[in-house]
């Protein structure tokens, strides 16, 4: 039943961010379904809600399968939990504890005070993958940040003219329309924009069939386009700004979002993290260059690291996937975990994650 839950929450990965993706499954002593809902989208019901409204009367006396510890505040819906209490509900099994401070357990002790049994943490590391953006910024409130790179297999971006497209196959291009979709913001620089003429918003049409089967092409979240353009390269006629969504600017002065630098004179790319949180971005996906891509490594920045690599050779005079890290010392080499290694189309999916070493 937890399973079906956490399967739930999956339909909203496209279209509830800054929202967590929730699933809510109400079943009868004799194991039969009642009601069923996941959430949606921002200011819309909260999965329990769905399900409450779809069970009924039957609700009563039934076990609600939640993969997040139902809320016990108002926000712009009243709290799933108070819910729970009114409809009679006997037990509530939680994947995992809300790590959002105005919740925190509260929901939990309001469902056992009023006479629930409460179970926390089936399949919750499931649950925990559900939602590592919204998990990330209440604990931190910083967003997570997940960097796309592409390489031949002998680690070049381009060939020494600049010529890259394409090194990766169609498959692994749709591949990356879905990280997009799933993304809350795209974050990339006024150079890469300009030299591809980029769009960076999310083609429907690329999605798997399964998104397009759930969402309609105009009920479907584009990501925000967050660029650094320090030398304010950005002009109107882009495609960038033929695209629905908002484009937010980061320079020093006179942009959307106004950053500090650092001591080598580079935008300072902490700052910008801290920010993005207030623009109610939580999820970045970063599509640039080698020198945005190294400067986030070396901050220490990247939750994820999407590797594609293609099944092509193109010598050392081309482009370098990371450029120089001036790095003389083994003992000081970055450090990766392999999280995910899969065969898209062609190519070679690599999901790895840095890991993080004392400042």
């Amino acid at each position: 039943m937890m399973s079906r839950a956490i399967q739930l929450a999956k339909r909203g990965i496209y279209t509830t961010a800054p929202n967590p993706n929730v699933g809510c499954v109400i079943v009868q002593t004799d194991g039969q379904i009642v009601g069923e809902g996941f959430h949606a989208k921002a200011g819309e019901p909260h999965a329990e809600v769905h399900a409450m409204r779809m069970a009924g009367d039957k609700a009563k006396g039934a076990t609600a399968y939640v993969t997040l510890e139902p809320c016990s505040h108002y926000g712009r819906t009243p709290p799933c939990a108070e819910g729970l209490i009114k409809a009679q509900v006997s037990k509530v099994i939680c994947a995992m504890q809300d790590p959002n401070p105005k919740v925190a357990g509260r929901g939990i002790n309001m469902l056992r005070d009023a006479g629930i049994e409460v179970e926390i943490g089936l399949l919750e590391q499931d649950a925990i993958d559900l939602n590592p953006a919204f998990i990330k910024r209440m604990q931190t409130g910083m967003p997570f940040v997940q960097l796309k790179m592409a390489a031949s297999l002998d680690g070049q971006t381009a060939l020494a003219n600049g010529q890259s497209q394409w090194i990766t196959s169609p498959e692994s291009r749709r591949d990356v329309q879905n990280y997009r979709a799933k993304s809350g913001a795209v974050l990339s620089t006024s150079q890469t924009v300009i030299e591809d003429n980029a769009s960076l918003n999310v083609r429907w049409a690329e999605l798997p069939s399964s998104a397009q089967t759930h969402y309609a092409e105009d009920e479907l979240r584009q990501p925000i386009r967050v660029i650094l353009d320090r030398q304010n390269q950005l002009r109107p006629e882009l495609k960038l700004y033929q695209a629905p969504t908002s484009v937010l600017r980061v320079a020093e002065a006179s942009a959307d979002i106004t950053v500090g630098t650092t001591d080598v004179g580079q935008l300072d790319l902490h700052d910008l993290m801290r920010q993005l949180p207030a623009n109610h971005i939580d999820h970045i996906w970063v599509e640039a260059g080698a020198t945005l891509a190294k400067s986030l490594i070396e901050a220490q920045l990247v939750d994820e690291l999407i590797l594609y690599l293609a099944p092509k050779l193109m010598g050392s005079d081309g482009r370098g996937l990371m450029g120089a890290l001036g790095l003389t010392s083994m003992s000081d080499v970055i450090d990766l975990e392999i999280k995910d290694v899969r065969q898209v189309g062609a190519d070679i999916r690599i999901v790895a994650k840095p890991v993080l070493r004392n400042r």
